[in-house]
């Protein structure tokens, strides 16, 4: 007679198999509905922050639907006042961008002829063909094109924003109904959702104060389109490991070719950016949100890699936002917190720390 643990072990491969199999199917699933899914994940996102101001004007004695409501009218006015400025700066950055690209173009030939002085075998005129200052002005139409798609997939998850905000409003009445013991799941439920909703609400202070610094360095260092680098800053902050990075490279480039900027200024800028995001990232963001709410570095970079596979740019963006959101929900149920603890840093002072859920443990 086969003993039971020999039964266990002859089905893991085949259980192995399955769940693999069944991840592709899923993974495939979502790439092919991307489209479909980008839009719905952003309003979902956008509704959990909502919900704090939204608690917030309820405790204030305000009802639940006029709190909603009030909070969509500042939250959209504070958006569109932002839109129009940005539109406005990114409009005077287009006009200003020939002369830009001059400037680069001369930048760039100096630094030919240079390598090619110090006895380079660089064919100078073939190089500079590849960089024609007339082909530059190729991609503006497709990012005029983007940002006309962006517009219309904004008003699509602003509307899905507002319809999620009012169905929360009777959700858990909704779980209630449909389970016939609903008080753990209902338990688990909210786990999960003030846990998400207190990650995403720092997550999102954090890039706005990220973004109002590199505003205020943008300022005094002279830099053109400061509150175009700063919305970047803000929505790249989202980002891991080369987030940052890449929201610095277009301010310090141009104020390194600006006819009042230059090398010393652009340095300045660059620390400022490494500064901000140093302290920020470092030492504010784990502080105020606990280790128990971080990612180890290789998960963080590979969920970077996996999610902006899956959902393209918008994929990267909200890279490490959906892998805590997978993170959480794995913390809120005790068979799969094992896993959520593998995805973490894993400098928690004790083992039993990791089998409580997170909002039960102490902030480091």
């Amino acid at each position: 007679m086969p003993h039971p643990q020999d039964s266990e072990e002859s089905t893991l491969p085949l259980n192995l198999t399955l769940t693999l199999a069944a991840l592709v199917v899923i993974v495939a699933g979502m790439r092919a509905g991307s489209s479909l899914l980008v839009p719905l994940l952003l309003a979902l996102f956008i509704a959990v922050v909502c919900t704090a101001p939204v608690q917030w004007l309820h405790r204030l004695g305000l009802s639940m639907r006029l709190a909603v409501w009030l909070t969509l009218v500042v939250i959209g006015g504070f958006l569109s006042l932002l839109g129009l400025l940005l539109v406005n700066s990114f409009d005077t950055f287009i006009d200003a961008l020939p002369g830009i690209e001059q400037k680069l173009y001369q930048y760039y030939l100096g630094l030919l002829d240079g390598l090619a002085g110090l006895g380079l075998a660089i064919d100078t005129n073939r190089l500079a063909d590849l960089l024609d200052a007339e082909q530059f002005g190729d991609w503006i139409p497709a990012v005029l094109g983007e940002v006309g798609n962006l517009m219309m997939q904004s008003i699509v998850v602003a509307l899905l924003v507002m319809f999620l905000l009012f169905e929360t409003l009777n959700f858990r009445d909704k779980i209630s109904r449909a389970l016939v013991n609903p008080a753990p799941s209902l338990r688990r439920f909210s786990e999960f959702s003030l846990t998400l909703k207190r990650y995403l609400a720092v997550k999102t202070l954090i890039s706005m104060v990220t973004g109002a610094l590199i505003w205020v360095a943008c300022k005094l260092l002279g830099v053109e389109f400061a509150l175009l680098w700063a919305v970047m800053a803000f929505a790249l902050n989202f980002i891991p490991n080369i987030g940052s990075a890449i929201a610095a490279f277009p301010p310090v480039l141009l104020l390194l070719v600006a006819p009042d900027g230059g090398l010393f200024d652009a340095t300045l800028l660059a620390a400022a950016y490494l500064g901000v995001n140093f302290v920020m990232g470092n030492i504010i963001e784990p502080r105020v949100m606990g280790r128990a709410l971080g990612l180890s570095t290789f998960v963080a970079f590979l969920s970077l890699v996996v999610w902006g596979w899956i959902f393209g740019a918008v994929g990267m963006l909200l890279s490490v936002v959906l892998t805590m959101t997978l993170k959480i929900a794995l913390d809120s149920h005790p068979e799969t917190r094992w896993i959520a603890h593998l995805l973490g840093p894993g400098d928690e002072s004790t083992i039993e720390k990791a089998h409580r859920p997170i909002s039960e443990r102490d902030e480091e």
